[in-house]
């Protein structure tokens, strides 16, 4: 583990250990402390769970005994302790403990994803959605896809704490859609009940960025123990915040509309005198079109719809097509004006980026683009670098994000009455 990586999980973990340390009731929530301080730490002795939550090794022992039994955990071998010779069996977390279903649902495509606790694929489902597709069709054709994709993994369903839904925001506080890019037909459609419904399990909805942050941060473990904006590459751009060790969701769910903060950085303007949405926070609609500008030749005849086009051009540029690179040049740096407001505003030290149109061929400029920005533009770049990161969870950053929303409700501490807790319905 790096220096940077311990230091964010012991921030992570002292204010674990001090909310722990006050609790009365030593019960679910120091189960919680115990369960977070496996996951940082993947596998752990009793004693060092005691030194880093505060509990005392007794009332570890006995949280331990009570998570075996259940068979959350698992022991490992025996090691022999450095100093005083005694055996000590460090514990882990038993990846198919349980499972949550991941659902990415974009304009174009379906995914579907059946997890486990390691945050490991076990079935994957996707399906191309009709331009035309009704809001009626969509929740069938999910609770099916879903349905089967459980049924072909022969996971115990015993296992299955809940379905995750990740979407292109906004939505509201019950999980229900609002005004959708790309698919109008969709707006208002209760998409948390009526899954709900038809699955017969707890059902969590978020927006696509929201959910990435999450699973980020539960794949992640230790590495990703701090605060980081997460940009999410979809259709638009869009942000998850990690913040105070947990999810940052806002008021109504809906924190995170990056497009909002670019524009605001590049200054423009539209009609109203309101923040207009840059072409460059669509990267899948608009980097063809900047391409082209640049004196960009389309060769591949197979290149027929958005997103074939927008491979092509990352495919370009990455072959070293100067107008290509040209025009991915400068989405990421309006995307990373963008990155500068969200530094300034939230004083973070670390960007993670990700998501389906972030693809391997692309990321190097990305990476340098918007590296060179939070480290140069911010108000306060003379007190901290900024690390600016590439996903864990590469193209199924929604889905397993989905899927990691369940588990994040399930196992993370959180204090009664926080802003932030999210609870799965009953």
């Amino acid at each position: 583990m790096s220096t940077d990586d311990q230091a964010g999980e012991k921030a992570v973990l002292t204010e674990l250990r001090r909310a722990g340390a006050n609790q009365y009731d030593l019960g679910s929530f120091n189960e919680a402390v115990i369960i977070e301080t496996i996951r940082l730490a993947g596998t752990i002795s009793r004693t060092e769970i005691s030194r880093r939550t505060g509990l005392t090794q007794q009332s570890v022992s006995r949280i331990l005994r009570i998570l075996l039994q259940q068979g959350l955990l698992v022991e490992e071998a025996q090691e022999r302790a450095e100093r005083l010779g005694k055996p000590r069996t460090p514990v882990r977390m038993r990846s198919n403990a349980a499972h949550a279903v991941g659902i990415h649902i974009d304009p174009e495509l379906l995914t579907v994803a059946v997890v486990d606790l390691d945050g490991t694929i076990v079935r994957r489902e996707t399906v191309d959605l009709a331009d035309d597709l009704d809001a009626g069709r969509l929740v069938d054709l999910t609770a099916a896809t879903v349905t089967a994709a459980l049924s072909i993994s022969q996971v115990d369903l015993d296992s299955m704490l809940g379905v995750g839904v990740a979407v292109p925001g906004p939505i509201d506080a019950d999980g229900s859609l609002l005004a959708l890019p790309l698919q109008p037909a969709w707006r208002g459609l209760k998409i948390r009940q009526l899954l709900q419904q038809k699955l017969n399990h707890p059902v969590l909805v978020e927006k696509d960025g929201t959910a990435a942050a999450i699973g980020e941060r539960w794949i992640g473990r230790s590495a990703r123990a701090r605060d980081f904006a997460y940009l999410y590459l979809g259709t638009g751009v869009g942000s998850g915040l990690i913040l105070n060790g947990s999810i940052y969701r806002g008021g109504t769910a809906n924190a995170g509309e990056f497009g909002q903060i670019a524009a605001l950085r590049m200054g423009e303007w539209d009609a109203e005198n309101g923040p207009r949405m840059v072409p460059e926070c669509n990267p899948t609609a608009s980097l063809p079109v900047i391409a082209a500008e640049y004196g960009y030749v389309e060769t591949d005849p197979s290149a027929t719809d958005e997103a074939k086009r927008y491979k092509a051009v990352c495919k370009a540029a990455a072959d070293g097509d100067e107008a290509a690179r040209k025009a991915v040049t400068q989405v990421a740096r309006v995307v990373g004006q963008g990155a500068v407001g969200l530094v300034d505003l939230l004083d973070i030290d670390l960007i993670v980026l990700g998501g389906p149109a972030f693809g391997k061929e692309i990321s190097e400029i990305f990476l340098a683009e918007i590296g060179r920005a939070v480290n140069a533009h911010p108000v306060a770049r003379e007190t901290r670098p900024v690390e600016v990161e590439e996903s864990m969870l590469q193209t199924d950053a929604a889905a397993v994000g989905a899927a990691s929303t369940i588990f994040h409700d399930a196992f993370t501490p959180r204090v009664s009455g926080s802003s932030q807790a999210r609870r799965l319905p009953k």
